[in-house]
């Protein structure tokens, strides 16, 4: 769960740290006093596109950084298979942000911003406006749908995206090999004689490194002729003699002292091996200059390598790869009927196979479907929905997709005798809220992500629907950590924690400020939620009267 979120100069906000707690976390305060601002930091450190118009300061950087408990040895294994490592059972997410760059961190090592977010995708399940426009999607069905499902779907879906690409694939190359003679013996033509090209050149492995080194040689053997003649004068003219004289006077006197016998021996050693060296250089001096036209040739073989690693590949590797290819090709058009026999049948065995994995993702989804519906028509009926039939249509696909044939989205009758109908066609937003916060409630059941967030989910709804929002809240928050923002009393009223947001000047600036409040505190606060600017001892009451009614 979220333990704890810490923000720096970011908006409004100049420095706050919250400490969230278990069960539900309801988040109130005026319109624009910063609730949204909690979110778009949370957001932020779990790794959302930010925009820099959020820096607080010019020249001051915005930090985040959130702090998760992680007690699931599931979640823990995800994450270390993402190389995450879990510390006293904690992950650490956070994220600067200047008007240049942004860095994310996780446990405080630097990762790509992509790494922050599937990390945080693991941990916490945000749920703010966009999602009532989801669900009007109906793409966005059939993931709800499989995100239900995948403890029945298991790697078919894996396997049906390999299948779909390995059909695809066989589609576009039958598709594309239907030519006339005129056409194939054009291409035939073409065909052999570039791997003629090829095969004339008659390249060996690694040839063109080997010839490289030693056109870099032979274009610079004058300089090494130079130098080869001045290190063998430097030996003739001193170097030689000088240890020569060495080794005699130091005979002359090694009687005397065994340790002096020693350091002769040294100095003989030197002088033997700067005979083989001097030897060395005058063999490789007389091999260098011993062939006059090596030069020409090394560079005529260079330049007919490069000609052909130009026109076939940047590397030797890429130039046999194509003449790979060419002979396949090749083959396939001199035996063209076989070919297009073999491409057909292969066609065939690919779509079968598609098909087949189609049809069984299908059969699960419908069945699921079944089991997700009757579950989420439940949930609506405690949020108020008095009369609902809720239901998923299923059509198929006009072709095959990466996920399927499937063509799926939910309907819903709010009226009997209505017949379903989708979901952009009859719901209100206050409605999308609360068939979103039924599915939300279903799904957390069978997904990991120990924290769900909502933003507004009251939007549109009151009285009787609220009170029943707020219940179903407090009964998500019983399995996960809930954090909710909201501006209706009965929602807030059923807080474990509950967060005051104020706004107010400080050197003629706007500073945001989020405090948890205490029991009395809270009831001030939804007394202002229900009365307004002015406090009443009725709206007290009520709000004292609200806060005895949880869980009753």
């Amino acid at each position: 769960m979220l333990q704890n979120l810490h923000v720096e100069q970011l908006a409004l906000i100049e420095r706050e740290d919250i400490e969230f707690s278990d069960g539900l976390n309801i988040l109130t305060g005026e319109t624009g006093a910063g609730k949204s601002i909690i979110l778009g930091a949370l957001s932020m450190a779990l790794g959302a596109k930010t925009d820099k118009s959020v820096l607080r300061k010019e020249g001051q950087d915005a930090y985040v950084e959130a702090i998760f408990h992680i007690d699931d040895e599931n979640i823990a294994s995800r994450l270390g298979e993402m190389d995450i490592d879990v510390y006293d059972d904690e992950v650490i997410l956070s994220r600067r942000l200047s008007a240049l760059r942004s860095v994310a961190k996780i446990n405080g090592e630097s990762v790509p911003v992509k790494k922050l977010k599937e990390a945080g995708e693991l941990l916490i399940d945000i749920y703010g406006q966009q999602e009532h426009v989801s669900l009007l999607k109906k793409s966005q069905h059939l993931a709800m749908l499989d995100e239900f499902a995948k403890k029945e779907l298991g790697e078919k879906k894996a396997l049906l995206s390999e299948a779909y690409h390995s059909y695809r694939k066989l589609e576009d190359e039958y598709n594309g090999a239907s030519m006339d003679d005129s056409a194939r013996e054009k291409e035939l033509l073409f065909l052999r004689h570039e791997a003629e090209e090829i095969e004339n050149a008659n390249i060996q492995p690694g040839e063109d490194e080997a010839l490289e080194e030693e056109y870099r040689t032979l274009s610079n053997s004058q300089k090494i002729l130079e130098a080869i003649s001045m290190a063998v004068s430097a030996i003739d003219e001193g170097a030689s003699d000088a240890v020569g004289r060495s080794i005699r006077e130091l005979s002359s006197v090694s009687e005397y002292d065994e340790r002096l016998g020693s350091i002769e021996s040294v100095f003989t050693d030197i002088e033997s091996l700067m005979s083989d060296a001097r030897r060395s250089l005058c063999d490789y001096r007389d091999g260098l200059g011993a062939d006059p036209g090596r030069f020409a040739e090394v560079e005529e073989r260079v330049n007919t390598i490069n000609r052909i690693k130009d026109k076939y590949g940047s590397t030797l590797e890429k130039v046999f790869a194509a003449l790979d290819e060419r002979k396949q090709r090749i083959e396939e058009l001199e035996n063209y009927d076989l070919y297009l026999d073999e491409l057909k049948k292969k066609r065939q065995q690919a779509t079968e196979r598609l098909d087949d994995i189609s049809n069984e993702v299908s059969g699960i989804r419908k069945n699921v479907a079944k089991q997700l519906c009757t579950r989420v028509q439940e949930e609506l009926s405690d949020l108020n929905f008095l009369e609902v039939d809720f239901s998923m249509e299923f059509s198929r696909l006009p072709s095959y997709s990466a996920g399927g044939i499937d063509d799926a989205q939910f309907v819903i009758s709010m009226n009997p005798g209505a017949a379903p109908a989708p979901l952009k066609d009859i719901a209100s937003g206050g409605e999308l809220s609360r068939i979103m916060l039924a599915i939300k409630t279903v799904l957390a059941g069978t997904d990991e992500v120990d924290t769900l967030v909502f933003d507004e989910i009251d939007a549109g709804i009151s009285g009787r629907t609220a009170q029943a929002v707020a219940k179903k809240l407090k009964k998500v928050s019983r399995e996960r950590q809930v954090i909710c923002i909201t501006h209706l009393p009965q929602i807030a009223a059923q807080a474990d924690r509950h967060f005051g947001i104020e706004k107010h000047l400080e050197s003629d600036a706007a500073i945001s400020a989020i405090h948890p409040l205490s029991e009395e505190d809270s009831v001030m606060e939804l007394a202002r939620m229900l009365g307004g600017a002015e406090i009443t001892e009725a709206a007290l009451s009520n709000a004292r009267e609200l806060k005895e009614l949880v869980d009753k």
